[in-house]
């Protein structure tokens, strides 16, 4: 990667976006480390007001996606339920989850964003880190793969006030 800062830009998504996210979440990549859906749970989850899509694009075209849950919480809690990008490692991720960011607590009233991570994931877990994400502690063979083995992810959370301070000082 060069040390031209990467951008993106960020569009909520819509029906025609669900072959995108359908497809990224499939790539072998992306395999052990996030959650895949059917198209009828994507669609149901599309078209309820507790989740908003979001697609990053670079130069006009789509690197990534995310998926926001909880969006109607009365606590203002928000989840991160999965963020995927077409291809890791290239800085895409980090300028998207920084932008994310930012569309959370300028667009909703969200209070505390949170995510579960799986441990094995240094990568995500130090951009999560980076990005002001406090990890909270670790949720214990929390989820059975395929294989019948388990595994622990992290929970990590960024309080507005977190979010702030660091834009504040940006």
């Amino acid at each position: 990667m060069s040390d031209t800062p990467v951008t993106v830009a960020l569009k909520r998504a819509a029906a025609e976006d669900l072959s995108f996210v359908m497809a990224t979440e499939r790539l072998p990549e992306h395999e052990s480390l996030i959650g895949r859906w059917s198209a009828e749970r994507h669609m149901a989850a599309m078209a309820s007001d507790d989740f908003a899509y979001l697609i990053a694009f670079a130069s006009g075209a789509p690197v990534g996606f995310a998926i926001l849950r909880e969006l109607t919480d009365p606590h203002g809690n928000i989840g991160l339920q999965r963020i995927a990008m077409v291809a890791p490692g290239r800085g895409f991720g980090r300028a998207f989850l920084d932008q994310l960011l930012d569309w959370v607590f300028a667009e909703t009233s969200c209070h505390r964003l949170c995510l579960e991570v799986f441990t094995a994931n240094a990568r995500a877990r130090h951009v999560y880190a980076s990005l002001g994400f406090v990890e909270e502690g670790i949720l214990r063979e929390v989820v059975r793969r395929g294989d019948d083995t388990r595994v622990d992810q992290a929970l990590m959370s960024i309080l507005r006030p977190e979010w702030q301070a660091r834009r504040s000082a940006g």
